[in-house]
């Protein structure tokens, strides 16, 4: 039932929008991205002048986001998970100028410390979610905000996500419920290459530069099999097969391929000293460039397995590594080859069966990848799902354990930070309470592979963000102001 709110919490949404924007884009105390307290915070409305002015072609749009303000927070007695397979009964985490201080038992904590006795609680490292499409389809779900796919060519990899994504989506503040610390938004599935995803600091933010996750590389989202051919064969263009679409990739590539060489021979030219005239700018060359670079991560929508074995040989063919093929219903029966080259697999846990390309999953899938030596991920691919992921986990957990083969939570948990912080070429910042790592940290009420769990507490580089029992620490966006259940994420 939707609750009514008071003129006075309707204010107090509005205020504490307010103060956590504020605090985002001008904080003079806010940390910098190096996590040093005391450093100045630029705004998000840049100047022009000085460095902002010399900005990369390579990224034109750069992150913004500065950590809130925030103090130094002991968490005592818990049970630690700490995202990279070990577990500590009664440990202490130490959060400190934004970053993972300590981890252990018996840690001091600083004389202006917030000491939290978490006793009966457990901590993790917070939930990374490589496939969402908050913000580019959000939520209220209608046409007008329906921004993820741009179905207009089989090849659109000139688009870019953080172009549609609305900063105002209340699904952000619900993942962020979750536990969700860190989320990649994709475009749609409908083309061969659907264009670059974003990875995202899950934080309130007026512009997505606010949001976006600094240093983190861009995402190349592809598909497979079912969608592209539906989408164009229906319109009786190509690609209408299956091998229709492999002739779309391979055609793009070797576009790519060649002006690849031309923008190396131009660089090698200027390097030299030479005069050179620089080649003809081409966007959706840019980007399958920057997958030939090394720059951009390939994220590809796969179900079945024949086509992930194929995938990865044209891979081979043209230079460049998938990065991690999602959905992966089948990905069980490639384990071995995900593993042997290097490819994660982002999975559901029970989904299935919904179309032909999904009917042969099971639900041993995420640990039978695991179990083979790969990179397997949780993810979630909805608006709801990604609200309880970590109840995804419990679930490919317990059919782990009931296949035989004794998954300990401290295992599962990379499925949910760890391993999905490589996926997205961030593990060096974050994904494992690790000292010296962002303190993207979740204090749960319970065991988080528990359905009764609720994430009590949310930092997002040592900053409180949400606070279950506190609703001043929970955001409201500004699109929910004045509206019954305003920002009710419980």
């Amino acid at each position: 039932m939707l609750k009514d709110i008071t003129l006075k919490d309707k204010r107090a949404g509005l205020a504490i929008a307010t103060a956590l924007t504020l605090t985002l884009s001008g904080c003079a105390t806010a940390l910098g991205n190096g996590g040093v307290s005391g450093s100045t915070a630029t705004t998000e409305a840049s100047s022009g002048k000085g460095s902002d002015a010399a900005r990369s072609a390579a990224d034109p749009y750069p992150s913004t986001y500065r950590p809130l303000a925030s103090r130094p927070t002991l968490i005592r007695n818990a049970v630690v998970l700490d995202g990279a397979g070990n577990r500590i009964n009664d440990g202490s985490v130490l959060l400190q100028d934004g970053k993972i201080s300590a981890i252990g038992k018996d840690i001091k904590a600083p004389a202006d410390a917030v000491i939290i006795d978490a006793a009966g609680k457990w901590v993790t490292p917070g939930i990374i979610d490589v496939h969402s499409h908050l913000g580019v389809y959000p939520s209220p779900g209608v046409r007008a905000h329906s921004d993820g796919n741009e179905a207009t060519a089989p090849v659109t990899a000139n688009v870019w996500a953080e172009h549609s994504v609305w900063p105002q989506d209340p699904g952000f503040v619900r993942a962020l419920a979750g536990g969700i610390t860190a989320l990649q938004a994709l475009p749609g599935s409908a083309n061969l290459f659907g264009g670059r995803g974003v990875t995202l600091k899950n934080v309130p933010a007026r512009t997505v530069q606010g949001m976006k996750f600094p240093d983190a590389l861009y995402g190349l989202k592809m598909a497979c099999g079912e969608n592209p051919k539906r989408v164009y064969g229906s319109k009786g263009r190509s690609p209408a097969t299956r091998m229709g679409n492999f002739a779309g990739y391979r055609e793009s590539w070797i576009k790519a391929t060649d002006y690849k060489v031309k923008w190396d021979e131009y660089e090698a030219k200027v390097a030299r000293g030479d005069k050179a005239k620089a080649p003809t700018r081409d966007l959706e060359m840019d980007t399958l460039k920057g997958v030939l670079d090394g720059d951009i991560i390939v994220h590809m929508h796969c179900y079945r397995a024949d086509e992930m074995a194929q995938v990865i040989d044209m891979s081979k063919e043209f230079g460049y590594q998938v990065g991690t093929f999602h959905h992966a219903v089948e990905a069980y029966k490639v384990a071995d080859l995900l593993a042997e080259n290097g490819t994660c697999a982002a999975m559901w846990a029970d989904w299935w069966g919904f179309k032909m390309e999904a009917y042969d999953g099971i639900r041993e899938n995420i640990p039978f990848v695991h179990q083979a030596g790969a990179c397997a991920i949780v993810h979630s691919d909805s608006e709801v799902g990604i609200q309880r992921l970590n109840q995804e986990a419990a679930k490919a957990m317990a059919d782990a354990n009931k296949a035989g083969l004794k998954i300990s939570k401290e295992i599962a948990w990379t499925w949910l930070s760890l391993n999905p912080a490589r996926s997205l070429g961030i593990d060096n910042q974050t994904g494992s309470l690790e000292p010296g790592k962002n303190a993207d940290v979740v204090l749960w009420t319970d065991d988080p592979f528990s359905s009764y769990a609720k994430a009590e507490k949310v930092y997002v580089d040592g900053a409180l963000v949400w606070d279950l029992n506190d609703r001043t620490v929970q955001p409201v966006m500004d699109f929910e102001l004045g509206q019954p259940g305003a920002g009710d994420a419980k």
